[in-house]
């Protein structure tokens, strides 16, 4: 026997599944359907709305495995689900993440928002930090040591797998050397960038590359893979501006070209 109003029930129930699909698919930051934006648009920190409404603090290591081509699954099981109502189907996802950061930030904790931006198929393509308040900056390891290695003497032109170049390959052995001696490190950020040259979406995945690579290169001299997080902000932060063109404008452009080594200490 049909039960009174069964019917308007599962009218509303269709409306409100069909409103949260749609509301799933938006993206409050203009994602392109190659996973990237001109301009991140981030929620409110205090809009959280999961995990007791107070973010999470990560797993370093996990948080290292975040990289272009990982799907949402992989990503929930890394992270867990988006601290934010932005949906299944969402492009976007958000996440508010603390990190114990010693002498630095309130109670010695800085918090950082963390966005993931999805291509076309849900797979993420690019990665974007920001601050909440004082702290170490985001993600932390950025505040106490910083080396700066050129992109053209670890890399051959268009590669993310390391030369044969001995100038390169010589200042990252000493790198590693000099990390395997340190005492008291809380944490390693490892920062790739490209020049403005080509696709925002394949230099942000070539940055990616390249910083996993020399992490990589890292760990296998011994530091430890839990300390260190490698993410790429493709063309995004360049240090130099340059005009011209061919190979003129490639010289210019050579310092934009970099993989930046942060390292945190107690």
């Amino acid at each position: 026997m049909k039960k009174p109003n069964s019917g308007r029930r599962l009218k509303f129930g269709f409306v409100a599944l069909m409103a949260l699909t749609f509301a799933g698919c938006s993206s409050i930051s203009n994602v392109s359907s190659d996973g990237v934006t001109e301009d991140p648009v981030w929620p409110n920190a205090e809009s959280v709305t999961l995990n007791n409404k107070q973010g999470t603090y990560p797993n370093f290591y996990n948080l290292t495995q975040v990289r272009s081509g990982v799907t949402k699954d992989q990503l929930y099981y890394l992270l867990g689900r988006p601290h934010f109502s932005e949906g299944i189907s969402a492009k976007e996802w958000d996440y508010l993440f603390h990190f114990h950061t010693p002498d630095v930030g309130v109670n010695n904790v800085t918090t950082c928002q963390f966005k993931i931006l999805f291509d076309s198929e849900s797979v993420a393509r690019s990665f974007y930090w920001r601050s909440v308040g004082e702290g170490a900056g985001c993600p932390p390891g950025s505040a106490k040591e910083s080396y700066t290695l050129s992109a053209d003497a670890l890399f051959e032109f268009d590669k993310s797998t390391l030369s044969a170049i001995t100038t390169g390959r010589q200042e990252l052995d000493n790198l590693a050397q000099s990390l395997s001696n340190a005492k008291e490190m809380t944490g390693i950020s490892i920062v790739g960038h490209t020049d403005l040259l080509g696709n925002s979406a394949y230099n942000m995945r070539l940055s990616q590359a390249r910083a996993e690579t020399v992490g990589n290169y890292l760990v296998s001299q011994g530091i430890p893979a839990n300390l260190i997080q490698a993410y790429g902000v493709g063309e995004t932060q360049p240090v130099v501006q340059c005009t011209g063109s061919g190979q003129e404008l490639i010289n210019c452009l050579a310092p934009n070209r970099r993989v930046v080594i942060s390292v945190d200490k107690q």
